[in-house]
């Protein structure tokens, strides 16, 4: 989407000056994942972004704005690519897998050392800002759900033990993502991050 962030709304000379929102949001994203909220200033989101103060204050009323517009966009994005890839799934277990594997794919390398803006929002701004805290939650919300229903799923169709509390096992495996995430700030190895979604597999025998 676009942007007309041109000064005079009712000048008809020349090309209004535009800005694609959801690129500049992108490239703020990665800025406020690795220095966070309180590490990121307006200059930094300027730079970035590849906009004036004046350009950014016209599309947003501040730097808490911008900031609560990036998590929108970066989980609209994730959302959108773990469901694409939750569709390929066979069966409940191998959807299990692809989700956990989706995100130890984003807890090693460049990736990991950015970090992840949802657990970073959890930990820096959650307990003092409720409109951050209320999308953590349903971040957080989300993740368990989708866990929950994918191991419901598994029990229908048997490739997951019957035996086990799908609620617990959700939440238990949400912590797990939540924790490679904050260790990808380490830059473990690909190997070292996809052998804790190996043994987190095993709770579904």
């Amino acid at each position: 989407m676009n942007i007309d962030i041109s000064s005079n709304p009712g000048r008809s000379a020349g090309r209004p000056r535009e800005f694609d929102i959801d690129e500049a949001l992108d490239k703020a994203i990665t800025v406020f994942s690795e220095q966070g909220y309180h590490g990121t200033s307006i200059s930094d989101l300027r730079d970035a972004m590849g906009l004036t103060a004046g350009s950014l204050y016209k599309a947003f009323k501040d730097k808490h704005a911008i900031f609560l517009a990036s998590f929108d966009r970066y989980k609209q994005v994730r959302n959108a690519l773990l469901d694409e890839e939750l569709g390929k799934a066979d069966n409940g277990r191998d959807g299990v897998y692809r989700m956990l594997a989706f995100y130890a794919e984003g807890a090693h390398g460049e990736g990991g050392r950015r970090g992840c803006l949802a657990v970073g929002t959890a930990v820096e701004l959650a307990i003092f800002d409720d409109e951050a805290a209320r999308r953590v939650e349903r971040s957080m919300d989300r993740f368990e759900t989708t866990f929950e229903a994918l191991i419901r799923r598994g029990q229908e169709d048997g490739s997951i033990n019957r035996s086990i509390d799908p609620n617990a096992t959700a939440r238990l495996l949400l912590s797990v993502v939540q924790g490679l995430r904050v260790l990808g700030k380490t830059s473990p190895g690909r190997a070292q991050t996809f052998s804790v979604v190996d043994v987190a597999m095993k709770l579904l025998d």
